[in-house]
C-alpha cells in the first residue's frame, strides 16, 4: 500500500465497487472556515477510524479543494499554478457544460457500501453547519466496469509507470505543489430511452468501441467518436496525454434518474479542459461529441488535490487572533533578563 493510499489521497487506487462523490461549499464566516480546515487536514484520521473494520475493503478518501476555499485557507501562501474555477462551455445544439459551486470534494471509495456511508456520515457530522451540500452521488460498479449506456468505461486509463506522468504534478511544473493533482468532476444524466432506441451499431459509432468486446473502431471521418474527441496529444511531441478516470454509474430507477459521474485526475489541468472543449465544441464546427445527444452535464467543478503533507499542514495555518481579542487579554508580566550564558530562546511563529 502506498503512502498516498494510507493517508487518504489515493488518486491512483484501482476502481472499487462503491464510491460517494460529495461536493460541499463552506459558509462565509471564520468559524465555518476553521471547522473546514480542521476536517480536511485531518482526513487521514477519519479514514482510519472507519476503515479499521476491514482492511480488505480498501476504504480511502481523496480531498480536493476549490480555488475560492484555497485562497481563504492560505491567504498569504502560494496557490497551485493552474487552480481555477471550472470553465463553463456553451456547446453546439444546446449541449452546455455548466460551472457549479463547490469548495471541497470528498471522493470516498471502498469495496463496501457501508464503509463509504459511515465515512460520509462522520465527515458531515464533524462539519455540521459549516458547510452546504452542493451535490451528493453514490456510485457503484456496474457489471464488468460498464456505464449505464452498456459500454466499458475507463478503458484508456494509464497503467504502471504511466500513472505518475498522468496524475502527479511535477516539481518542475510547480515547485510548491509537486506531487499534487488537479481533479474535475461532472455529473451526467442519461436519456436511456433515446439511447436504447439506437441500434447497437449506431451506439458503437457514437462511442468508438464495440459494445460487447470493447474493441476500438475506426472513426467516421465526418462524425468523430467519443473516444477520438477525448484523446489529447502533446502539441509539441504528438505524444498522447493521459488522465486518470474513476467514473461510476449512479441511478434512482424510481425517480427515472440514470447517469455517469465523471471524475478525472490529471497532472495538467489543461488536458481535461481540452477534452471537454472538444466534446462540447468539436475539433471543428459541427463535429461535437454525439454522446451529448443522450447525456446532459448538470454539474462541473474543479479542485486541487494536495499531497498528504500539504493537506495536513493546513491545520498549522490558523490565523492569529484579532487585535481586539488580543487587547482583552490581561497584560503579561515582564520577562526577567536572561541569566549569564543563557540562550534566551523564545518561540516565534509567522
Amino acid at each position: 500500500m502506498s503512502d498516498l493510499v494510507a493517508s487518504g489521497q489515493a488518486v491512483d487506487q484501482p476502481l472499487t465497487r462503491h464510491a460517494i462523490f460529495l461536493v460541499l461549499s463552506v459558509r462565509d464566516d471564520d468559524e465555518s472556515l476553521a471547522t473546514a480546515r480542521e476536517v480536511v487536514s485531518g482526513i487521514a484520521d477519519f479514514v482510519k477510524t472507519v476503515g479499521f473494520r476491514s482492511s480488505e475493503a480498501r476504504l480511502s478518501c481523496v480531498v480536493g479543494i476549490g480555488r475560492a476555499l484555497w485562497d481563504r485557507l492560505r491567504p498569504d501562501g502560494p496557490r497551485p499554478i493552474d487552480l481555477r474555477p471550472f470553465n463553463a462551455i456553451r456547446g453546439e445544439n444546446g449541449h452546455d457544460a455548466p460551472s457549479t459551486p463547490g469548495d471541497v470534494l470528498f471522493h470516498i471509495r471502498s469495496e463496501r457500501a457501508d464503509l463509504c456511508f459511515e465515512l460520509e456520515r462522520q465527515l458531515l457530522n464533524a462539519l455540521g453547519g459549516a458547510v452546504v451540500v452542493e451535490d451528493e452521488v453514490s456510485g457503484f460498479r456496474y457489471f464488468d466496469a460498464r456505464d449505464l449506456l452498456g459500454f466499458v468505461d475507463g478503458t484508456a486509463n494509464p497503467t504502471g509507470a504511466e500513472i505518475s506522468d498522468a496524475a502527479w504534478i511535477t516539481g518542475d511544473a510547480d515547485p510548491d505543489f509537486g506531487g499534487g493533482a488537479y481533479v474535475v468532476v461532472q455529473k451526467y444524466v442519461h436519456d436511456l430511452e433515446a439511447w436504447g432506441a439506437l441500434t447497437v451499431e449506431q451506439q458503437e459509432a457514437v462511442i468508438g468501441r464495440t459494445k460487447v468486446e470493447n474493441i476500438e473502431l475506426d472513426d467516421d471521418p465526418d462524425a468523430p467518436a467519443h473516444k477520438t474527441l477525448t484523446t489529447i496529444e502533446d502539441p509539441q511531441t504528438g505524444e498522447e496525454l493521459d488522465i486518470i478516470r474513476d467514473n461510476m454509474p449512479f441511478g434512482r430507477p424510481g425517480a427515472g434518474e440514470y447517469g455517469t459521474y465523471f471524475i478525472g485526475y490529471a497532472s495538467r489541468l489543461w488536458v481535461i479542459e481540452t477534452m471537454l472543449q472538444r466534446m462540447f465544441l468539436g475539433d471543428r464546427p459541427g463535429r461535437y461529441d454525439r454522446i451529448l445527444d443522450f447525456s446532459t452535464a448538470v454539474t462541473g467543478t474543479t479542485f486541487f488535490v494536495p499531497t498528504p503533507d500539504v493537506l495536513e499542514g493546513l491545520a498549522d495555518e490558523t490565523p492569529a487572533p484579532a487585535e481586539e481579542e488580543a487587547a482583552e487579554a490581561p497584560p503579561a508580566a515582564p520577562a526577567p533578563p536572561p541569566a549569564t550564558g543563557g540562550l534566551g530562546i523564545g518561540s516565534l511563529r509567522d
